[in-house]
């Protein structure tokens, strides 16, 4: 078993949501009966590889792993439930980025702790006591060598259920032991099931219209396919290191959420490999040479931009590279995203790939907030969704 790592502070004290309360009444009915509330009806919310998992009341600390959790949790106000978050200097730092342009919305994620820092600690979770565990218990199995399923159950029956789809993110396999159970949905099937998790049916139908009425505006919009880039979506190795970790633009998963809408040309598309990312060369690159270069995880702390296109442009085949060349090796998003970051790295991306359909992009500057768009240039309402996170409002 792995070493305990002690809580450094109340779950309740590291979150600032500026969220308002009384969202209940848009809540509904969700399953069953639709007898759910926060009042202490028990209510039922089905999800692979899970199935059924019955829920006595609404959960007011949640386990979180994955930014998009957190941000799903964010959007239908229930941020302060979050008690964890991966990586949470650039998880935290990255999801602030975006809110800091939706009044009333913030969140801080960066005074959480990292639940798998030293993996997934069984004695943690007894430790957290957590409502829910919003981690999928077959990315468990297939990431941990000494959990078994006896102590996943063991966890959901004395602590509480787990509820999470991981492999969803670009339809990997799971666990031998969920593979007959398991099915792959959507970013926003997954916000669906997890609006009935908090009960909050209102808000996630009314930000899904405004991620419908976005996606349909940018896909009516886009150019022809023969004028589309040629993109690579890639992170660059450590200084040091020719290599870039890469990913495929249009195939299925929700990591792909903020460009397979966009129709773009992938340009390492004939690549292949056997995980959730692969690895390709500077030799490879050149041979792919895309129009655009897509930094995955651009936006966060952890790379600055303008060190990246710095490295690239002083390495003799990276100078070489078109993107390179033309200044399009642009600051890119998060795979792990939520509701309400898929709207801004949807208009991002389409700006980044197609200025002259949607904009310009101005840029962004690491440390900084997601930059201000002009009014007219924007590619969804910002006091729209402010006001459905705030408020509940569905119009």
């Amino acid at each position: 078993m792995k070493s305990r790592r002690r809580l450094e502070r109340s779950r309740r004290e590291v979150v600032a949501t500026g969220i308002a309360a009384g969202s209940a009444a848009l809540a509904g009915c969700i399953t069953g009966d639709g007898s759910g509330s926060e009042d202490g009806d028990s209510y039922t919310v089905s999800m692979a590889p899970m199935g059924d998992v019955e829920f006595d009341s609404v959960p007011r600390d949640a386990f979180v792993t994955f930014a998009h959790y957190a941000d799903m949790a964010v959007a239908l106000g229930h941020g302060d439930a979050v008690n964890t978050l991966f990586a949470p200097e650039m998880s935290g730092s990255t999801m602030s980025m975006f809110y800091d342009r939706l009044e009333g919305v913030s969140f801080d994620g960066e005074s959480l702790p990292h639940p798998l820092e030293d993996g997934v600690v069984e004695e943690d979770l007894y430790e957290y006591d957590s409502d829910v565990h919003f981690l999928d218990p077959s990315y468990v199995l297939t990431t941990e060598d000494d959990w078994s399923e006896a102590e996943i159950d063991t966890v959901a029956e004395q602590v509480g259920p787990w509820f999470g789809n991981f492999h969803s993110g670009v339809h990997s396999e799971p666990a031998a032991a969920y593979a007959d159970s398991y099915e792959y949905y959507t970013l926003w099937e997954l916000f669906e099931r997890i609006a009935e998790v908090f009960q909050e049916r209102g808000r996630y139908e009314a930000l899904k219209d405004v991620y419908d009425e976005t996606r349909s505006q940018i896909e009516s919009n886009l150019p022809p396919e023969d004028e589309r880039p040629t993109v690579a979506r890639v992170t660059l190795g450590p200084d040091g290191q020719d290599v870039f970790y890469s990913y495929h633009i249009n195939t299925d998963g929700f990591w792909q959420a903020e460009t397979r809408p966009l129709g773009a040309h992938d340009a390492l598309g004939d690549v292949e490999w056997s995980g959730d990312w692969g690895e390709v060369d500077y030799e490879t690159m050149l041979e792919a040479d895309p129009d655009v270069i897509l930094h995955l995880w651009g936006i966060t702390s952890r790379y600055a931009i303008e060190d990246i296109r710095e490295r690239l442009e002083d390495h003799s085949a990276g100078s070489e590279l078109t993107a390179v060349q033309n200044d399009r090796v642009v600051a890119s998003g998060m795979r792990y995203q939520g509701p309400i970051m898929n709207l801004f790295q949807l208009e991002m991306t389409a700006k980044q790939l197609y200025p002259d359909r949607f904009g310009e992009w101005p840029g962004h500057e690491s440390g900084q907030s997601y930059p201000e768009i002009p009014a007219d240039e924007r590619l969804f309402d910002r006091d729209r969704v402010a006001e459905i996170v705030t408020d509940g409002a569905a119009e």
